[in-house]
């Protein structure tokens, strides 16, 4: 169903988005995978390197309009069309408020709730001529619960989720799906971790999380996917 159909992942140089990519890529999409930094192309390389072709690697700040744009208007003079954004580039913040600074509130609301804005926005332009598209954002299972030394964070996701869900309502008259993931606990590099390490062992991987943007993406016409919540078994999940 995706084969030859165009994606658009952020933060893909490692971690979620990187593992979002290569499956993506298994199901023969097309891809412009997005990283604030350099480590991208390298990306880029291992997927090439892998046998997937259709990859094309553009550095980019999801907070920064003027290179949000740019990002759609590569991907569209190289593939011609957007099918999926997945919007995953985002930042972790764990701290008391007493030691959250201004400048951690605002790059926090920058990357995780400006960079969905901006990428949903630059966007739609496109699927919306084409009457079609699907926008996947994964954002985190706080979205639905509080957490305490994470107020920061914790307010990113709620925005988040409100965001979505008005703009799934505003575009669905154009055949547009709109959906959140909502991860919890992950072996990946959120603030400053590492992958791999052993006591995150039976968290999940992110395998899990790619594989639910699979299923979300591959959703049948008829069918919108909402919303995905997604835990570890050995996770105490809060009900909200």
């Amino acid at each position: 169903m995706l084969k030859g159909q165009v994606a658009i992942v952020t933060g893909a140089s490692r971690g979620i988005g990187k593992e979002i990519a290569a499956k993506l890529a298994e199901l023969g999409m097309k891809l412009a995978i997005v990283g604030s930094s350099a480590d991208i192309h390298e990306t880029a390389k291992e997927l090439k390197k892998s046998g997937f072709e259709d990859v094309l690697a553009i550095q980019a700040d999801v907070s920064s309009e003027g290179q949000v744009q740019s990002m759609i208007e590569k991907t569209l003079q190289q593939y011609k069309q957007v099918d999926l954004l997945v919007n995953n580039a985002g930042l972790g913040l764990f701290k008391s408020i007493e030691d959250t600074t201004f400048d951690d509130w605002k790059r926090l609301f920058e990357v995780n709730v400006q960079g969905v804005f901006l990428g949903v926005k630059s966007v739609l332009p496109h699927m919306k001529e084409r009457k079609s598209g699907t926008i996947i954002t994964i954002s985190s299972d706080v979205a639905r619960y509080t957490i305490p030394n994470g107020s920061a964070y914790t307010a990113t996701k709620y925005a988040v989720q409100g965001f979505i869900g008005s703009i799934a309502q505003e575009v669905r008259e154009y055949g547009i799906k709109v959906g959140t993931i909502n991860p919890g606990m992950v072996d990946t590099y959120i603030a400053g971790s590492q992958q791999g390490l052993e006591e995150k062992k039976d968290w999940l991987q992110v395998e899990d999380v790619a594989n639910a943007v699979v299923y979300m993406a591959s959703a049948p016409k008829h069918m919108l996917i909402d919303e995905i919540i997604l835990h570890p078994f050995v996770q105490n999940y809060p009900i909200a």
